[in-house]
């Protein structure tokens, strides 16, 4: 398939959230995924533990431009997550394998809830810069033509 690499198996996955659970107490019950523009979501984290990708043994780096490329562990009025800041993207030429990984480490961490971010543009006159929207349905236009971040290795 266009734009896929060597996939990820399970004991990759486990490998990396292995490597992260034993260099920190924390255990995230809440992953976010910080899109563009909100990466300072983590200036409101309390009990930070940072942990750069590139410091993290198979974990891809981000090339973004304005993507920190960190994971941070921490608490948000008792609750305990684990934010992304930096992520791959599948129209910047990483595979679906990439682009997936991050969640497959987060839900071996043991997160159960996942807010996923992004900037997004629209239509709408009624929205203003910097406005909240909360997307209910969206078309995958790449799993049209059979790329969907669903196919692949699973933790089965």
């Amino acid at each position: 398939m266009a734009g896929e690499s060597k996939g990820h198996n399970f004991e990759d996955v486990k490998s990396i959230s292995d490597f992260l659970l034993s260099k920190t107490q924390l255990r995230p019950t809440i992953g976010v995924i910080c899109g563009s523009g909100l990466g300072g979501l983590v200036n409101n984290i309390e009990n930070k533990e940072e942990f750069s990708y590139e410091d993290i043994p198979g974990f891809p780096v981000s090339t973004v431009k304005g993507h920190a490329g960190k994971l941070v562990f921490g608490t948000i009025k008792e609750k305990i997550l684990v934010c992304l800041q930096g992520r791959f993207h599948f129209y910047e030429g990483h595979g679906i394998n990439k682009c997936t990984l991050p969640v497959r480490v987060m839900a071996l961490l043991g997160i159960k809830t996942l807010i996923v971010t992004n900037a997004a543009g629209g239509i709408n006159r009624g929205f203003s810069v910097g406005d909240i929207m909360v997307i209910k349905d969206h078309i995958g236009i790449p799993c049209l033509a059979g790329i969907s971040p669903l196919v692949g290795l699973n933790d089965e």
